[in-house]
């Protein structure tokens, strides 16, 4: 047979080949056929543990995510002077945000004060105020918008607009896992995806196998939480030799690629989700733990959510993120009190069960619990407008000019506030923390400089924090 090539596949074949040059030479300065990542007949484990930039308690992350945006002056930000002004127009006039708001809103809570610190905190919380000692309030956080979708982004990937990796999913790309068994970065959202669905959790441009892994929890059982989590009709000696020959398969298939990074992502969580049969189903059964405490998280969804959250980072998972409720339960532009109320009743007892029972299992110091939304709401009452609300005059609209976080656990400065709001609650004043401060941070408390920890991507060095961002060193301990 005559190999000679003809005209046409000798210019394909040099002009594919000049392409592969170019192609390996950005792939690598990428870091996608480096060591760790380059597919080979040994596939090395892209979440293997690994060290940060400089030595840290903490080892993993659970981000509390009240999705939706919860008022700070009815939470954790009092502000006596709305009960002075209730039904008024403020003396600062008319506040501008997405829609149009009115008089003075009084928050329906009152606050007082708990824990050695003193730190006040509203009748909404009492079980998370018995951990104030414990917690850092942050009470002047800023964003950039008083819309959810950007400030989701902002909140979650650092950027409001271009899509850019998750919290999540740096953490992963920086720290690995503790356990290969299971996903290095999980999603709790009972009863589906939140607005910008698994964009919340994206990989971006990082290797998929950081992206976060969903789990829908308004399933109590195993296999519903986690679909095909077990094959009733193979044993797993079949599927291990299914998997070894895919493997090979892909492997081969990769090869002639350049060593695609989605190809390799696709082998991975096939191996994952082979190993996962095991120590998944081990992780969500709360059935196992004792009686006692699961009464301490209780029953509900976000008890569940809790208690799994902690089982989880018992076995080494390393960013677990729980959102409360689908869609966005904390918007509450009416009927504030009704629904916040409810929200809180909840979330709390769980929260507070999460915090203790970490405290009380020597796991606190080296996790750090994160609490908040992507905005806060107006000290003002939303106004009637249609299509906006249900023209009750008893709701507030979204604030990104400033709102409340807390964080809690290893390195963190518990039983302090920071920073302020002006006397009405609307615009952080004193001390402003920006997302991207919060950002740099978590990285700093997880051992991370977020300035030098970066990763290169079509020909410029990105990082979590864009080209901002300052660490809160107040917050830290």
């Amino acid at each position: 047979m005559d190999d000679t090539p003809n005209r046409r596949d000798f210019l394909s074949r040099c002009g594919m080949g000049f392409g592969a040059v170019g192609l390996q030479s950005l792939m690598g300065s990428s870091g996608f056929l480096s060591a760790k990542s380059k597919i080979s007949a040994d596939v090395s484990i892209p979440l293997a543990p690994k060290n940060p930039q400089f030595p840290s308690k903490v080892k993993r992350v659970i981000h509390l995510f009240m999705n939706g945006g919860p008022s700070h002056v009815d939470t954790f930000d009092p502000k006596p002077m709305l009960d002075k002004y209730a039904g008024k127009m403020l003396p600062t006039g008319n506040l501008k945000t997405e829609r149009q708001t009115g008089a003075a809103f009084a928050s329906p809570w009152k606050f007082r004060k708990y824990g050695q610190s003193g730190i006040e905190v509203s009748e909404l919380f009492p079980h998370v105020a018995e951990c104030i000692d414990d917690i850092a309030v942050i009470r002047s956080m800023k964003a950039d918008v008083p819309n959810h979708e950007p400030s989701l982004m902002l909140m979650n990937c650092g950027d409001a607009r271009l899509v850019r990796p998750s919290v999540g999913s740096w953490v992963t790309y920086g720290l690995g896992s503790e356990n290969q068994n299971l996903p290095g970065f999980m999603v709790m959202c009972p009863g589906g995806y939140p607005i910008q669905e698994s964009q919340n959790w994206q990989s971006g441009f990082l290797p998929g196998v950081f992206q976060g892994t969903y789990i829908d929890t308004k399933n109590r059982h195993v296999e519903k939480l986690i679909e095909h989590i077990k094959n009733h009709d193979i044993p797993l000696s079949a599927q291990r030799r299914q998997l070894d020959l895919l493997k090979q398969i892909n492997l081969q298939h990769a090869q002639k690629r350049f060593n695609d990074p989605q190809l390799e992502a696709r082998i991975q969580s096939f191996e994952l989700a082979y190993r996962m049969q095991l120590d998944a189903t081990d992780a969500f059964d709360i059935q196992k733990e004792p009686e006692y405490i699961r009464e301490m998280y209780g029953d509900g969804v976000q008890g569940r959510q809790m208690l799994i959250a902690r089982r989880l980072a018992e076995r080494g998972v390393r960013f677990i993120q729980i959102w409360h409720g689908q869609g966005q339960p904390w918007d509450n532009h009416d009927d504030i009190e009704k629904n916040h109320g409810r929200l809180a009743m909840q979330s709390d007892q769980p929260i507070a069960a999460l915090l203790k029972d970490l405290k009380q299992r020597g796991m606190l110091e080296d996790t750090l619990v994160i609490w908040g939304g992507e905005f806060g709401r107006t000290p003002t009452v939303e106004l009637p407008k249609p299509g906006a609300n249900a023209g009750k005059i008893n709701g507030r609209d979204h604030n990104n000019h400033g709102f409340t976080m807390w964080m809690a656990g290893g390195g963190v400065r518990g039983g302090y506030v920071h920073g302020a709001t002006d006397e009405f609650g609307f615009k952080a004043v004193k001390d402003t923390v920006h997302v991207h401060d919060l950002h740099a941070t978590m990285l700093a408390l997880l051992g991370f400089d977020h300035e030098k920890f970066t990763f290169r991507y079509a020909g410029r060095d990105f990082r979590l924090t864009d080209v901002a961002g300052n660490v809160v060193r107040e917050l830290i301990v």
